[in-house]
């Protein structure tokens, strides 16, 4: 399994409209094989940062999916980020 997980800080007054072009690659992501979860969501606590969270069966299913990424409109928004990719050897019950 491939887990993508991370944090996005936005612009000043960015994150509502972030999150509104967002939600197209959501449920795109979340129709796509191979895909077993994807959320990007409002921080609870910093104004500024959304949260990233996705699950993956596979690199392969990952990479299949993203083609082009954000488009430039999104990417302006972006103040930094820190998203990473991990691959989940081991699964279980928390």
């Amino acid at each position: 399994m491939i887990i993508v997980a991370g944090e996005i800080h936005l612009k000043p007054g960015q994150r509502e409209d972030f999150l509104d072009l967002a939600r197209d690659a959501i449920e795109k992501a979340r129709a796509a094989e191979g895909c077993l979860d994807f959320a990007v969501s409002a921080d609870a606590i910093e104004a500024d940062r959304v949260n990233i969270f996705e699950r993956w069966r596979s690199i392969e299913t990952l990479e299949g999916f993203r083609g082009s990424g954000m488009d430039d409109g999104q990417i302006a928004m972006i103040a930094r980020a820190s998203v990473r990719r991990y691959a989940a050897e081991d699964v279980g019950s928390a």
